[in-house]
């Protein structure tokens, strides 16, 4: 495991930092492969109910890829693709784990920082946030899979404009793309995404892995089967369904179980 990137856990809400704070939290091929690795770890544990991403420093989610390792980890087709693997299943577990994952974002957040981002469920930034793929200036291309949390969360026209107009935008042009939930004064940003955490904390946690899996399956053209339909009334046969309506009726907190 990278020395630059860490989890910590506080309750049921786990924090990911992305920690190269002097290179704007830069990410190399060990970061990329640290991020696959912990996001597999929160997968994998059921008392977990939310994880947070966010860069530390305060001034940079993250600048995206280590331009810096590119002469070595990218200098041809054959090595790209090497690497590209690597960014892929970092990238991918975003979106595999079955908890919901909020990027705070502090600052810049461009190139592959926004795929990492783009890959959260939820996005909560700062006011002098900086967003962007300026990926045209270094002659790059996104390939399919880099560029395809863009396009599904956003829209072709969206991932259109970052890419070909390649600039580095603030967060008003992030706020109409549509690229963030919540905007909050500097400095707050962190509060406000452990306020967003505590709500998911809150609630049901089978509702919540439910609904982040359906809506990244409906993002797939193919028709759903009659088991995925089937699937979508399994929360009727569940211990936290029956605690949930008992609460309401009662007028009392719930304290689901995750069964």
């Amino acid at each position: 495991m990278s020395e630059n990137i860490h989890l910590e856990r506080d309750g049921r809400i786990a924090t990911i930092t992305l920690d190269k704070p002097k290179r704007h939290n830069a990410m190399d091929a060990s970061m990329w492969q640290g991020i696959g690795d912990l996001m597999q770890e929160c997968d994998g544990d059921a008392e977990l109910r939310c994880v947070i991403i966010r860069g530390a420093g305060g001034k940079a989610f993250s600048a995206g890829a280590d331009i810096a390792e590119f002469e070595n980890e990218r200098r041809d087709k054959a090595h790209a693709l090497d690497y590209g693997v690597i960014v892929e299943n970092g990238v991918g577990w975003i979106a595999r784990c079955r908890h919901p994952v909020i990027a705070q974002i502090d600052g810049l957040c461009v190139g592959g920082g926004l795929g990492v981002a783009s890959a959260c469920d939820l996005r909560v930034c700062g006011e002098s946030s900086r967003f962007g793929v300026p990926v045209k200036r270094l002659g790059l291309v996104e390939a399919h899979n880099e560029v395809a949390p863009l396009v599904h969360k956003f829209g072709a026209n969206i991932a259109l404009e970052i890419l070909l107009v390649g600039d580095v935008f603030p967060v008003a042009d992030a706020v109409r793309m549509g690229l963030v939930n919540k905007v909050v004064p500097d400095g707050e940003v962190a509060a406000a995404v452990r306020e967003m955490a505590e709500k998911i904390v809150e609630g049901a946690p089978l509702s919540a892995r439910w609904h982040k899996k359906f809506i990244h399956r409906l993002l797939d053209p193919a028709p759903l089967t009659a088991e995925e339909l089937d699937e979508g009334w399994d929360c009727y046969d569940t211990e936290d369904y029956k605690i949930g309506v008992k609460a309401f009726l009662a007028k009392q907190t719930p304290e689901f179980v995750g069964r």
